[in-house]
């Protein structure tokens, strides 16, 4: 925890609420305790922000390095945000920091916390829900977690590619019912396991989100 944590969880997240009056459905799904695996569809930059504040317990994501990298008062606050919230930095397309930031994921699992993670790998430009990255299953049946499904809808709205400054937009927030893979855990090093389980992860995901399945992986940004 750093000094941050109370600032937003206990300022951050009403302030939000009261300026976006978000809509957050089945928050009854979220289990009250122990190890969990939030897994998400991806809009915008600021999902990363709205499933922290919007969700009754701590989540821990992953988050591009660059995000702890940047200049200038800009990048103070947003390193200091994501170092706030307990995010890992990882570095995309770094196949070796991708393995690191999923086995610093099993320990905060070991530890009883919940982990956000978005199997699409980045963000959708187009809409579409994509085909998820296999690392999500992997994760699922090597801690036994059970897996929470999420969608967000109207964040791609609130901070559009191209656009410094957020704006305020409606936001909702669907928890669904969570799915147990703790009785694959021994089949995490098959690769057909790995596609059966994230593409059942993404199934509920999409019921969740409704939108519009892509059939291919939505490819990473240019830098």
């Amino acid at each position: 925890m750093t000094l941050l944590d109370p600032v937003v969880r206990g300022v951050l997240a009403p302030l939000a609420r009261l300026l976006y009056r978000p809509t957050v459905l089945g928050r009854e799904q979220v289990p009250a305790k122990g190890p969990v695996i939030l897994a998400s569809n991806h809009l915008s930059f600021v999902d990363s922000v709205v499933i922290p504040l919007l969700t009754p317990r701590p989540v821990v994501f992953l988050a591009k390095a660059e995000y702890f990298t940047g200049r200038g008062l800009k990048g103070r606050l947003t390193r200091a945000f994501f170092t706030a919230i307990g995010s890992v930095p990882v570095r995309r397309g770094a196949n070796r920091s991708a393995l690191r930031a999923l086995d610093a994921a099993v320990e905060v699992l070991a530890d009883g916390r919940m982990f956000g993670i978005y199997p699409e790998g980045t963000r959708s430009l187009d809409g579409r829900l994509h085909r998820g990255r296999t690392g999500v299953a992997w994760l699922a049946m090597t801690s036994r977690a059970p897996v929470l499904p999420v969608a967000l809808a109207g964040t791609e709205q609130i901070l559009p590619v191209g656009r410094r400054w957020p704006r305020i937009r409606p936001v909702t927030l669907r928890f669904g019912p969570p799915l147990d893979f703790a009785h694959r855990h021994g089949e995490a090093a098959s690769a057909r396991a790995r596609r059966e389980v994230t593409d059942e992860i993404m199934r509920a995901i999409g019921e969740l989100s409704g939108q519009e399945r892509a059939t291919g992986y939505h490819p990473a940004p240019v830098e």
